[in-house]
């Protein structure tokens, strides 16, 4: 069982690791204007993600770790969304992606559950 550091780590290198195919995707795609605007958008979102769960684990607080969580889940569901484009406007044949999506989807899943987790440790129900 890994701890909340290497659980971090863990996180932090996979999130990177997507940004980086995603740049290394589009810096294969042709010169058409679709393909600049979903590239330019897709790069913005997978970097993102990358970047702000690194200042997430940064915060000074819980409250900031949240917040921070929070931009990171919207830019992981963004990636996400791009991809899903991509595909279903024939862009890229469905195979070329299918992994980048299942990493990302699971990615998504696992920072929503935290975002999850620490709102109800922040802000607890009371009756």
């Amino acid at each position: 069982m890994m701890d909340q550091g290497e659980f971090r780590e863990m996180i932090l290198k996979r999130s990177k690791l997507i940004a980086v195919r995603v740049i290394k995707m589009v810096n294969e795609f042709p010169s058409k204007t679709a393909y600049f605007v979903i590239g330019k958008q897709i790069v913005k979102s997978a970097t993102s993600t990358a970047a702000n769960y690194s200042a997430a684990n940064r915060g000074r607080s819980k409250k900031e770790f949240y917040a921070k969580l929070c931009i990171v889940v919207e830019e992981c569901d963004e990636t996400l969304f791009w991809l899903q484009m991509l595909e279903d406007a024939e862009l890229v044949k469905p195979e070329m992606i299918i992994e980048l999506k299942k990493e990302t989807t699971e990615i998504l899943s696992i920072l929503s559950k935290a975002k999850k987790n620490t709102k109800a440790a922040l802000y607890p129900k009371t009756t």
